[in-house]
């Protein structure tokens, strides 16, 4: 019987294509201990998806399509890594839409559907001083509205009072009644603006307004003011004027008493994030601790001998840490930070590697699942953008070799020191400004210059000597330490007025189009997270970003999202607006949204427009724009004629049906579908704050707010 030989099992695939498959199982090889901080990154990519996306069937579309897309990975698996972290990837995304989504529809709240003056009765959940514009911020809940009551009637609200007329027994727990001008929360007031509406819908906020005094209080709250309040009492008590209100925010996080002046040239000078209570914060509260406790301990040899001061000091770091997040009031960049702390301190314990991108990928991941809307915020990406820099920079062999300790002369050290202070700062510099460009339109020159001196200043001199001096004032010595604090303030707001000063300080940027941001986040994550050869190709989306972001071109006009308000890019580079009495929020918006930077000037005072009381006609960039200024009634025949030879009508009302401009005719009907408007002659471009067909729940809150009203 003759023997039959069986054939090997052949791969029918071209050589072409196992090679090439086999580059991508070595490259993942290479990167296996990079691949688990992409979970974030994946899931963080879901939860951009759902706030870009319009609506429920685009949302639909890509859960299924990345649950298929991971099925089909796994299906055709050939035990290799490539197959798996294509179903790993298309998991996360599929459950960052999951989060978003769900999340979206936990909070769902009834919101005020428009502006209405009621008569409403509840709980003060919150009191927020703010004295330097000498107003209380009150967060009411659990809401009675006298009738007619507004409907949907909102179960949160919250109310700005005049700081003077605010009875002095109102605490939190509080039961009272007051009048109050309330507004449905606003959405952006032009394109690229900040979004309350959205942050307000995730904080169950259904109006804001002002009140009206006298506030009567039906049932007293607690004996006094909670602990932040007192707290923040008694420091501001201490120092005067802004310089009070910057120590009360590295304690409290109640940035109310700091002056906007002082508070806009923290933010011209790169300085703004030592007012939020966040990373930097509470690395100082632990590393003071555990140097702290460390000492003490050492001093005992039985204890010192046992090798648990270490562990001993981390423990009381950690309760530090957790004490110090809930007196700051236990905002979400803050707990982020506290997270972080915690799981820094936990591998000091262990004995591990404290600062690792396994660890910022691990942080990222905590909070993207319990607050998956902290994504689109601008705290989250730049503290963990910065933090992501930081630990790139000095994971890096060559920057570690350069700036690790070693035996040298004094002034060697210092050098070393100071220049390790001087790279991190730029390139964290560097990290933020596509992020500060595309949220604040603006980008700042000498941030790391000031922050080189600003960071070690009020780590190592303002908190130290304001937490002796909060601790000595229960025996009455703390005014010198308070003295020292003052001082040390008196120098940060200097180096923060000097530099916002400075010529070029702040450069105005356009605002970019999100595409163009997405290809830089997109690059960056690659350079950041990859460690191989194969990290260079994210400078490709990255330039490409960048390149597009600057290609953009400023708008020539910016409307407001009720057409009262307008700015148009003058021939000198200025932004002209058209109203005088335009207020601090409308003018910051307009010369903002037309990326320039500085005061505005007015319409009627530009050569290139004509206005009189009642209507502007204004030449820009070849193209001619009618504006209506005031509520007096102008004859049609007149105002249509107009009318038909301008490119633009802008009006705050509805214009006859016989108005309409050659191109684009921006009156009330039009605007409540579009919003805020920007427009770009040269290319014709116009962004509009709201897109049709956009279904997400701030938008469409009588829809969502139903949901909510359970």
């Amino acid at each position: 019987m003759a023997s039959s030989a069986v054939p090997a099992p052949s791969n029918s695939a071209p050589p072409r294509q196992i090679a090439g498959r086999d580059a991508i199982e070595r490259g993942l090889e290479a990167e296996r201990d990079q691949l688990a901080a992409w979970i974030p990154v994946m899931l963080g990519a879901g939860i951009a998806a759902w706030f870009v996306l319009p609506d429920a069937r685009a949302w639909t579309a890509v859960l299924l399509a990345a649950l298929a897309l991971a099925s089909a990975a796994l299906a055709t698996a050939q035990g290799g890594r490539a197959s798996v972290v294509v179903a790993c990837a298309a998991m996360g995304i599929a459950a960052g839409v999951a989060l978003a989504w769900s999340r979206a529809d936990r909070v769902a709240a009834p919101v005020l559907a428009r502006t209405a003056i009621v008569d409403v009765a509840g709980r003060v959940a919150e009191i927020e001083p703010l004295p330097a514009r000498g107003l209380v911020r009150l967060t009411m809940a659990d809401l009675s509205w006298a009738a007619p009551a507004p409907s949907p009637a909102p179960r949160r609200i919250r109310v700005n009072l005049p700081d003077p007329d605010t009875p002095q027994t109102l605490t939190a727990g509080a039961t009272i009644r007051l009048r109050a001008r309330l507004m449905p929360p606003p959405p952006p007031a032009v394109p690229g603006a900040y979004d309350f509406a959205r942050v307000a819908w995730f904080r169950q906020l259904g109006a804001t307004g002002r009140g009206f005094v006298p506030v009567q209080v039906l049932r007293p709250g607690a004996a006094e003011a909670g602990l932040r309040q007192r707290l923040t009492r008694h420091i501001e008590d201490r120092l005067e004027g802004s310089a009070g209100g910057i120590a009360a925010a590295l304690v409290t996080g109640a940035t109310g008493g700091i002056g906007e002046e002082d508070a806009e040239a923290m933010r011209r000078a790169g300085l703004a994030h030592l007012l939020s209570v966040s990373g930097l914060h509470i690395t100082a509260v632990v590393g003071l601790t555990m140097l702290l406790v460390a000492r003490l301990l050492a001093l005992s040899r039985r204890v010192a001998l046992t090798g648990r001061v270490p562990v001993v000091a981390a423990g009381a770091a950690a309760v530090t840490a957790v004490g110090y997040t809930w007196l700051a009031g236990g905002q979400v960049p803050t707990i982020r930070s506290c997270v972080a702390a915690l799981l820094v301190l936990v591998a000091l314990a262990l004995g591990r590697e404290a600062i690792t991108m396994r660890l910022v990928a691990f942080g990222a991941l905590v909070v993207l699942v319990t607050w998956p809307e902290a994504l689109v915020g601008a705290s989250f990406q730049l503290s963990f953008a910065a933090v992501t820099a930081i630990v790139v920079l000095y994971e890096h062999p060559r920057i570690r070799d350069w700036f690790a300790p070693r035996g040298e002369a004094w002034w060697r050290r210092t050098g070393r020191a100071v220049g390790s202070l001087l790279l991190t700062g730029l390139v964290v510099e560097l990290a933020l400004m596509p992020i500060a460009a595309f949220h604040f339109h603006k980008a700042g020159v000498y941030g790391a210059l000031a922050n080189m001196v600003a960071i070690p200043l009020t780590t190592f001199v303002v908190m130290p000597a304001e937490a002796l001096a909060l601790i000595l004032d229960a025996l009455g010595l703390g005014a010198p330490w308070w003295w020292v604090t003052g001082q040390g303030i008196a120098l940060l707001l200097w180096i923060a007025r000097t530099v916002a000063a400075a010529p070029g300080a702040v450069t105005a940027v356009p605002g970019m189009p999100g595409s163009a941001f997405a290809l830089m986040v997109a690059g960056g994550l690659w350079l950041a997270l990859w460690r191989t050869r194969m990290r260079r190709w994210g400078i490709v989306p990255f330039a490409i970003g960048a390149a597009w972001a600057l290609a953009t071109p400023a708008p020539d006009l910016v409307v407001t999202g009720d057409g009262r308000h307008l700015g148009v890019r003058t021939a000198d580079g200025r932004v002209a607006i058209l109203r005088d009495r335009a207020g601090d929020y409308v003018r910051d918006a307009l010369t903002e949204g037309g990326g320039v930077d500085g005061e505005p000037a007015l319409l009627s005072d530009v050569s290139a427009a004509r206005c009189n009381a009642d209507l502007c006609w204004i030449a820009v960039a070849g193209r001619r724009v009618l504006a209506t200024r005031s509520r007096h009634f102008v004859p049609v025949r007149n105002l249509v004629a107009l009318c038909r030879r301008a490119d633009v009508v802008v009006s705050e009302r509805r214009v006859p049906r016989t108005c309409r401009a050659r191109w684009l005719t921006l009156d009330r009907a039009m605007l409540v579908r579009t919003g805020g408007v920007a427009v770009t002659f040269a290319t014709g471009r116009v962004a509009t704050v709201r897109t049709a067909g956009d279904r997400h729940p701030w938008v469409s809150p009588a829809e969502a707010g139903g949901r909510g009203g359970r």
